[in-house]
């Protein structure tokens, strides 16, 4: 298809290699999160592996913000085909069932591994799993750590492992700019750290997995870094990006005024909590015939149906009828939250509307975690595998981090053994100049947080043409002078990154006419069979982003 009127630059900065601070490793892994550490301790332990994480805190990323748990067959009356024909339900018509198949094959084998490694799930008294059930799931198969903080208890073992690995190092408040390509070939990266400034990391493989895009929005579960850093650093070096337009919108997330957006787990409405509208009418039965327990995207849809119908700000979510001891245990994170605006979770409804939560789309991998760039991997939310499709089910996440984090690990250390010392030592004359420096007049807090009122407003949960067209005029007019000059600070490269992710997501949204799964247009409310197909991204050499078509495999 012809390129559209979008453009990129290939680095957001000045820089001559020659003339910075270098560093040689193996391995290089952008991002901490699960995926990433996952992928760290995959590696041979006669290679070397630094991984690079953007805030100060290694701990601080997503995955540990993981509340309802991590999705397998772990029971003895669970089948594979029952995990797989519902995540192929939640994906709507979209996943890649090769992929389905060896990811929730895969999963037991990698959850024993991080038993193996530390990890302690929820028991019954006779030491079998305590397994939740979450929306789109038949059966109940999703292990949790201390009731809610699943993502916080595996972050905490791959912390650990990682710190007592020789091979691994850390370097924490480093970002990464831009990944190098020479001759076509991902090098490494530029990166800015605290200390030094900025800094050359050369690497024989390197492994993208910087999460996903929830900060784009103005209402998100997502942690502040989240600001899609990879995918936008990804389509500069030339890899292609796919399905940019499915963002799945988790249901409930706290609504109280002054306070952060907090997610109220999945597994809380898995465990039997209600929701009601303003007048206390439960209203989901109306939408669903599964209820409380649909898919994301169906209960996200209805809810904001119902916040229209009672021209309320909020729908709740009760537990009154459950047993007070049960849900404090089962939720003691959420609990002690929302406590701290004074609701009590057991016997108070709690104010919840959707928020941006998960990206299905990402950098284009194989089934190991390739991208189309020799030398680059992308990993956990920053990637698109085929898993998810246009939906994810829940807590199928964090099951992929596990499995795509040891095959890229594995992948990418095969891979730089095969390559020469001499020939990675070799000190390329890369440099590129920018013509001017930005307007020091842009406020980037304030177009910041312009930008994510725009894409809540006109990409958000319901969709239109009208909307998405407006949109994507006002991201160009903005990109013509947010790009028209270098940046200067992790604020400016951060919103240069949003910028770009949001009018891919938007250009994208704005093509697909169909509803499916995360992604609802009100002018197209129904599912379109010749929709059935992936749309992609892909930088030419000049800058232009080619917009392409992908058919989805034949089903069999």
């Amino acid at each position: 298809m012809d390129p559209m009127n979008i453009s990129t630059p290939r680095y957001l900065v000045s820089f001559d290699v020659r003339q910075l601070p270098q560093r040689f490793t193996d391995v290089l892994i952008i991002g901490s999160g699960l995926a990433g550490l996952r992928a760290a301790l995959a590696v041979s332990k006669k290679q070397q592996v630094i991984v690079l994480t953007k805030p100060e805190n290694i701990q601080y990323s997503n995955s540990d913000r993981a509340q309802g748990g991590i999705a397998s067959v772990l029971d003895p009356t669970d089948q594979f085909e029952k995990h797989i024909e519902d995540t192929l339900i939640a994906g709507a018509d979209l996943c890649d069932r090769e992929v389905v198949n060896r990811v929730v094959k895969e999963g037991p084998r990698r959850i024993a591994e991080m038993i193996e490694m530390g990890t302690h799930f929820d028991q019954h008294a006779d030491g079998s799993l305590e397994l939740g059930r979450e929306g789109g799931h038949r059966m109940n198969r999703v292990a949790h750590a201390k009731g809610d903080q699943t993502g916080h208890e595996l972050i905490q073992t791959v912390i650990a492992q990682s710190n007592a690995a020789k091979n691994i190092h850390v370097h924490a408040q480093c970002y990464v700019i831009d990944l190098l390509t020479f001759e076509g070939r991902c090098v490494g990266a530029l990166v800015h750290d605290s200390a030094f400034g900025k800094m050359v990391y050369w690497a024989k493989q390197t492994i993208l997995a910087t999460g996903g895009i929830g900060q784009l929005y103005r209402e998100t579960t997502n942690s502040p870094i989240a600001t899609g850093d990879g995918i936008a650093m990804a389509l500069r070096a030339g890899a292609k990006l796919k399905d940019m337009e499915f963002v799945q919108f988790h249901p409930t997330v706290l609504y109280v005024a002054g306070s952060s957006r907090s997610l109220i787990t999945e597994a809380v409405r898995g465990e039997g909590a209600y929701l009601i509208d303003k007048n206390g009418h439960r209203f989901m039965p109306e939408y669903d015939e599964r209820a409380e327990l649909a898919p994301r995207d169906i209960v996200s849809r209805s809810i904001a149906t119902q916040m229209l119908k009672t021209n309320s700000a909020t729908v709740f979510l009760t537990m009154a009828h459950k047993d007070p001891e049960l849900i404090r245990h089962r939720f003691p994170g959420i609990a002690a939250i929302c406590a701290r605006f004074g609701i009590d979770i057991t016997k108070d409804p709690i104010p919840v509307r959707p928020g941006a939560h998960y990206m299905m789309g990402g950098v284009a991998v194989d089934m190991e975690g390739r991208t189309n760039v020799p030398g680059l991997w992308a990993i956990g939310e920053t990637s698109c595998t085929g898993l998810h499709g246009a939906n994810r089910l829940a807590s199928n996440s964090l099951l992929e981090a596990l499995v795509y984090g040891v095959s890229a690990g594995v992948g990418a250390s095969q891979a730089a053994a095969r390559i020469p010392d001499e020939k990675h030592l070799k000190v390329l004359p890369l440099a590129h100049d920018t013509e001017s420096s930005y307007d020091p007049m842009l406020h980037l807090q304030d177009f910041t947080n312009s930008l994510k009122s725009l894409m809540w407003r006109n990409a958000g949960v319901k969709r239109s043409s009208e909307m998405l067209g407006e949109g994507l005029e006002t991201l160009q007019q903005w990109q013509r002078y947010t790009f028209n000059g270098e940046q200067n600070d992790t604020v400016g490269w951060d919103l240069q990154n949003m910028l770009t992710v949001s009018m891919l997501v938007m250009q994208a949204a704005l093509l697909r006419e169909e509803t499916r799964g995360g992604h609802t247009r009100v002018d197209f409310p129904e599912r379109a069979e010749k929709w059935r197909r992936h749309i992609t991204f892909q930088r030419n050499e000049n800058g232009s982003i080619q917009l392409g078509m992908e058919e989805m495999k034949k089903k069999k």
